[in-house]
């Protein structure tokens, strides 16, 4: 199936729009020079029916590996999880080489860049904002998309126009926003699993939710 690694809807290497995140990349680049230390681009399919919205680029993990959610340990379990229910096939070594592939999904961050501490101020969220609604835009056969956490949700409706008022976050939680079906889940960080707020078994049950309505539509 065709991927999107390259596709035309993706910031450039060096993107210009946060200032605070450019001077952040460009300090990785200089400690890391053997790193991606660039936007991070969508991994998955042009034909695929699911997407899942991260929040962004850990600064070991994606800003290091060049593929979202590879290098940290919310891979794992985000992986781990999609494998079991039959959107990657492979075997996922947090490396992008491992061979592994997603199977009628995408997975693409609300924010491309690392930011410091792992935190996206509000004008940087807004900034990259587009690159997911042009996103969205572009895969035709959507019709899921899986926000993990309340930043990613919150830019989720932003790119569908959609009020945040009329579709609160909550674990668990579906929203029908036109011919779109959002699924929310907590975050999969290691501080979100590490302290119980979110278990693999709660994880596993929203995408259980996403097969059994996509293999009904």
């Amino acid at each position: 199936m065709p991927t999107s690694d390259t596709h035309r809807h993706e910031p450039g290497r060096d993107c210009p729009l946060c200032p605070r995140l450019v001077a952040y990349r460009l300090e990785q680049r200089k400690l890391h020079p053997d790193w991606f230390n660039a936007p991070v681009p969508v991994f998955g399919t042009d034909d695929a029916r699911l997407l899942i919205a991260g929040l962004a680029p850990g600064v070991a993990g994606a800003n290091r590996t060049g593929r979202p959610f590879t290098g940290d340990y919310a891979g794992e379990l985000l992986y781990g999880t999609l494998i079991d229910f039959g959107f990657a096939t492979g075997t996922f070594k947090a490396d992008p080489r491992d061979g592994l592939a997603l199977n009628d999904a995408m997975i693409a961050n609300a924010v491309r860049c690392v930011p410091p501490q792992n935190k996206p101020l509000p004008a940087e969220i807004k900034a990259c904002n587009p690159f997911l609604r042009a996103r969205i835009d572009a895969l035709p056969a959507l019709k899921a998309i899986v926000a993990l956490g309340r930043i990613a949700h919150d830019g989720v409706l932003t790119a569908l126009g959609a009020k945040k008022s009329a579709h609160p976050f909550s674990h668990g939680g579906e929203h029908q926003i036109g011919s779109l079906r959002l699924f929310d889940s907590y975050h999969c960080s290691r501080y979100n699993t590490n302290t119980r707020v979110l278990t693999p078994e709660m994880f596993r049950a929203v995408f259980g939710r996403v097969r059994v309505y996509l293999d009904s539509v």
